[in-house]
């Protein structure tokens, strides 16, 4: 006796679920034979949905025996789910350009403020390290690593922002005051400090204006300063003038300001080393930086002339130099300089005479 099957379809597109009836004949079912009893009577396109039947997926190879389905099985359709990219679907990208773009930039990591500020004013400007004594800071308020800085200098590796350290000279030692029971290891809290003001106790964090001493070094709040009225360092005592306060990681208009000092006292310097210096001859020389006129002033091939504007260079003339008991005209012609050069004439072989003579 041959039982008869029946698979109960279930299909977002029907409130109620069809029955279909098996060919009580047909030994195995495929995903072919449900198509041919769906498509045709019941409208249903296979294309947009995915199979399963009692729970378990079907696909093109699959084949299931009638004799191990029971009498009553369930059919359920699946919508495909299309789009979502790589399958043709929408993107959300006015054209295959702006999907690249899209995807092709990097968004830059989010930076912690307080973290890149509290780094500005406790790591060194120039190896990214923790400061470590001894530290300094330059005419311009960045600090350094005393050793990190000398060796770029040596090395002749020092960035292109710094290029105006040239030496010991255009850098001061500071001192700096760590506070009581802090953490002198690496950054960790991005809220607190390991230095502060000796004076007031404000941290050295950033969040207060901080001056460098050029004369002692030590570091202290714009506070402490303002508060206690003092001609010298609050620390030491040593006598202090508002062009050796430096100010520390300052604003742009303070750093302005800074480098305007800074190629002030350059300017001196230069001027300091340029003054008169007196030659051989006890010329005074007012431009020491022309050297090559002072050696031949020394020499005797140019004639030194000084006044209040500076100097001034006579270049040499046979003339000027005629031996003892010599006729001028007649030792100045044996230089073709004493003569213009209209009143010669030059063949390609020589130069000839004199006009007239000829």
């Amino acid at each position: 006796m041959q039982i008869r099957r029946q698979i109960f379809v279930k299909s977002p597109h029907h409130q109620q679920s069809i029955a279909l009836q098996l060919d009580p004949t047909q030994s195995i079912l495929t995903l072919s034979n449900l198509t041919s009893l769906l498509e045709p009577s019941h409208r249903i396109s296979l294309s947009a949905f995915t199979l399963s039947l009692d729970g378990k997926p079907l696909n093109v190879s699959t084949r299931i025996k009638l004799s191990t389905l029971p009498p009553v099985s369930t059919l359920t359709l699946h919508p495909r789910l299309l789009g979502g990219g790589g399958d043709g679907g929408a993107t959300g990208a006015e054209s295959r350009d702006c999907y690249l773009k899209m995807y092709a930039e990097k968004k830059p990591d989010k930076v912690d403020p307080n973290e890149q500020r509290l780094s500005k004013w406790l790591n060194c400007a120039l190896s990214n390290e923790p400061l470590a004594e001894p530290c300094v800071v330059d005419l311009l308020g960045n600090l350094f690593n005393k050793e990190a800085l000398v060796n770029a200098l040596l090395t002749k590796k020092l960035p292109k922002q710094f290029n105006y350290i040239k030496g010991l000279k255009d850098m001061v030692n500071i001192r700096l005051t760590h506070v009581a029971g802090g953490d002198d290891g690496v950054l960790g809290d991005t809220t607190s400090s390991r230095f502060q003001c000796p004076v007031s106790g404000l941290e050295f964090n950033g969040k207060y204006k901080f001056f460098a001493l050029r004369g002692c070094g030590h570091v202290m709040s714009a506070k402490a300063l303002k508060e206690v009225k003092s001609s010298g360092c609050l620390v030491c005592h040593v006598e202090v003038k508002d062009c050796d306060k430096i100010v520390i990681n300052g604003t742009e208009e303070e750093v302005k300001l800074l480098r305007e000092r800074m190629e002030e006292e350059k300017a001196k310097v230069r001027e300091k080393k340029g003054g008169s210096k007196k030659g051989k001859n006890g010329v005074a020389v007012v431009d020491a930086g022309v050297k090559v006129v002072k050696r031949q002033m020394d020499d005797g091939n140019v004639n030194v002339n000084v006044n209040g504007n500076g100097v001034s260079v006579k270049k040499f003339k046979a003339g000027d130099a005629v031996p003892v008991n010599a006729t001028k005209e007649v030792y100045a012609s044996l230089f073709t300089s004493s003569k213009k050069k209209s009143d010669f004439r030059e063949t390609y072989s020589c130069r000839s005479l004199p006009l007239g003579r000829n």
